[in-house]
C-alpha cells in the first residue's frame, strides 16, 4: 500500500497523515463533507430538535457546544424562535465560527470561539455535543462530563452523538468493513477513505457505548438511552 501523506480525504478537503484539523479551508466543504461521510446525520439533527421540544422553555439557555458552521445550532434556534429562548454555539476553531455566521446567522443564535472545556456554562435545560465529545482527549472527557451535569437544570438534559467501537475485535472489523462500503458507495475512493483514516489516527478516539455510559453514569446521570444508531454511530440522551 502506498504511503498517502497530504492527500484528499473527500469534498477537496486535504489533511497529513494524523493531522486532522478543522480549521483552514476545512469550513468552507465542511457541512456537505460531514454530511455524507457520516450516516443519518443530517436526520440525527432532525431527531435533537425534535427532542429538544421536551426540555426547552422560554427562558431556556440552548448549548451547542463544539457546534462547527452551525447547522445543528440553526436547527435548534429555528425550532424554539416563537420561545425567544437564546442558543448559543461554542466552537473552537475561529474559521468554524466564521462559517457559521455566514451560513447560518439567527437573530436568537450567539457564536462564540472557545474551548469547552475551560468555557463558563451558565444553567441550562439543554446541552448538545453532535460528533464532538470523540475529539476531545480521553483524560478530559471525564471531567467534562461531570462539568456539563452540574451545568444543567433539574430535569435538564444532555444528547451526546458519536462514533463508537464495537465490544470487540471481531464486530469491529465487521463494522469497519460495512462503513468503508457506505462511505464507497457515497462516492468517496479508496484512496479518500484511507487517507482520511489516517488523519484522524490520535485525533478520533472513540469510545464504546457502554463506555459512554459509564462516564455518564459517573457524572451523576440515571436516565440515559440510546436514540439513534448505525453501524457505529450512537446518538445518547441522558437527563438530570
Amino acid at each position: 500500500m502506498k504511503d498517502i501523506k497530504n492527500t484528499n480525504t473527500g469534498d477537496g478537503i486535504v489533511a497529513e497523515s494524523a493531522d486532522w484539523s478543522f480549521g483552514g479551508k476545512v469550513p468552507e466543504s465542511f457541512a456537505e463533507h460531514v454530511s455524507k461521510s457520516v450516516p443519518l446525520y443530517d436526520l440525527g439533527q432532525h431527531l435533537i430538535a425534535e427532542i429538544s421540544e421536551f426540555f426547552v422553555t422560554p427562558s431556556s439557555i440552548i448549548y451547542d457546544l463544539g457546534s462547527s458552521t452551525g447547522t445543528m445550532t440553526a436547527k435548534l434556534a429555528d425550532k424554539h424562535k416563537s420561545k425567544k429562548c437564546k442558543v448559543i454555539g461554542i466552537d473552537c476553531e475561529p474559521n468554524m465560527i466564521k462559517q457559521a455566521r455566514i451560513e447560518n446567522p439567527r437573530e436568537n443564535i450567539v457564536y462564540k470561539v472557545g474551548d469547552i472545556l475551560k468555557e463558563k456554562i451558565v444553567k441550562t435545560d439543554f446541552i448538545v455535543l453532535y460528533y464532538t465529545m470523540q475529539f476531545v482527549q480521553p483524560k478530559n472527557r471525564q471531567l467534562l462530563f461531570d462539568s456539563l451535569y452540574k451545568s444543567l437544570n433539574w430535569g435538564g438534559a444532555i444528547i451526546v452523538f458519536e462514533k463508537v467501537r464495537a465490544p470487540d475485535a471481531r464486530f469491529q472489523d465487521y463494522m469497519t468493513q460495512i462503513y468503508n462500503e457506505y462511505k464507497l458507495e457515497a462516492g468517496y475512493s479508496e484512496e479518500n477513505i484511507i487517507a482520511k483514516s489516517k488523519s484522524l489516527k490520535r485525533v478520533l478516539e472513540p469510545y464504546s457505548t457502554q463506555a459512554n455510559y459509564d462516564m455518564m453514569h459517573r457524572a451523576g446521570f440515571k436516565d440515559i438511552m440510546t436514540i439513534q444508531k448505525y453501524i457505529s454511530f450512537e446518538g445518547f440522551l441522558a437527563i438530570k
